[in-house]
């Protein structure tokens, strides 16, 4: 979902993207549990009549469509996860409950629906690979695409170390970009919340961009980013920014100073390596980008971050 009052057409249709963003909020972190219309669309301080048409209108798909496709992702997000020293790999039948399926043979049904085979069947290494192709071709030119592929568990060529913190609750204003691998897309969005924040006087806040969707796993056409920045509790969310609390969290973190390749290395480490040694799973948190500065204060190609990877024990 883009908030852009170019694009959409004043302000009356951006509250619309920041109400149809909310829903989507709520979606996220309710994806184990009932979602219903009502339910949704109350989330979103809209009728539940007009919601759906507006809901379509906006995201691109229907309510139920959406539902379903981000629970299966994430399905094949925890299908996908190796198998750590301290936890048993999920059962398709944990997977199924703990995405809000109401049963195994439902959540198999779904899964064999979309994906053309049962998800016991299914070659989820081989289905991230062809993502990853995927991708690579629309975030690189294709001299550079080769810099993007898979490190193997294991390798560490760049000598990436991760250290725990804790932090606290955090306050974030934000702009969210649907189809985020559009050339300029991320970025623009980002200069029009700095400008936001400039006139805000928050501009010199923590900076954070966090995608909603494995690119390995969903298609990048539907890939969310947000870019953010924290500001004071309590603030209300004006103008073309909606606003989102985080919980305090433990993240593994690991600072990056390089390109989009470098920090592409840097995650498969973290997911692939340091993860499955460290006692540690991930949460139901994306990953941020904290920036040391502003976003893209060194342009598009050279990156001054600490990713921080939202984990629990295991």
């Amino acid at each position: 979902m883009r908030n852009s009052p170019e694009k959409t057409g004043g302000r009356s249709t951006l509250a619309y993207v920041d109400r149809v963003n909310r829903a989507i909020d709520f979606i996220l972190r309710r994806l184990d549990g009932p979602l219903r219309l009502e339910t949704v669309a109350r989330a979103a301080c809209f009728s539940p009549f007009h919601f759906h048409r507006i809901f379509r209108k906006l995201v691109g798909e229907s309510l139920n469509e959406f539902i379903k496709r981000v629970r299966l992702e994430r399905a094949l997000v925890l299908m996908s996860q190796r198998e750590g020293p301290v936890r048993r790999r999920p059962t398709l039948t944990d997977i199924a409950f703990g995405c809000g399926f109401a049963s195994s043979s439902d959540f198999a049904r779904c899964f064999k629906g979309r994906y053309g085979t049962a998800p016991s069947r299914f070659d989820v290494d081989a289905f991230r690979a062809r993502r990853r192709e995927e991708w690579q071709r629309i975030a690189e030119e294709p001299e550079n695409r080769h810099r993007l592929a898979g490190l193997p568990p294991g390798a560490n060529p760049d000598g990436f170390t991760a250290r725990l913190r804790r932090l606290p609750k955090r306050c974030v204003a934000y702009l969210r970009v649907s189809n985020s691998f559009r050339p300029g897309a991320v970025t623009t969005a980002a200069e029009r919340l700095v400008q936001w924040a400039q006139r805000r006087g928050l501009a010199d806040g923590q900076w954070l961009g966090y995608m909603w969707d494995d690119p390995d796993i969903t298609a990048p056409e539907r890939c969310r980013y947000d870019v953010g920045v924290e500001v004071p509790p309590g603030f209300a969310a004006e103008g073309e920014a909606g606003r989102l609390v985080f919980p305090a969290m433990q993240v593994a973190e690991l600072e990056i100073c390089g390109g989009l390749a470098l920090e592409m290395r840097a995650l498969d480490w973290l997911f692939g390596t340091w993860l499955p040694a460290s006692g540690f799973v991930p949460t139901d948190q994306p990953c941020f980008e904290a920036w040391n500065g502003r976003p893209f204060a060194h342009g598009g190609e050279h990156f001054e971050l600490r990713l921080q990877l939202p984990v629990a024990r295991g």
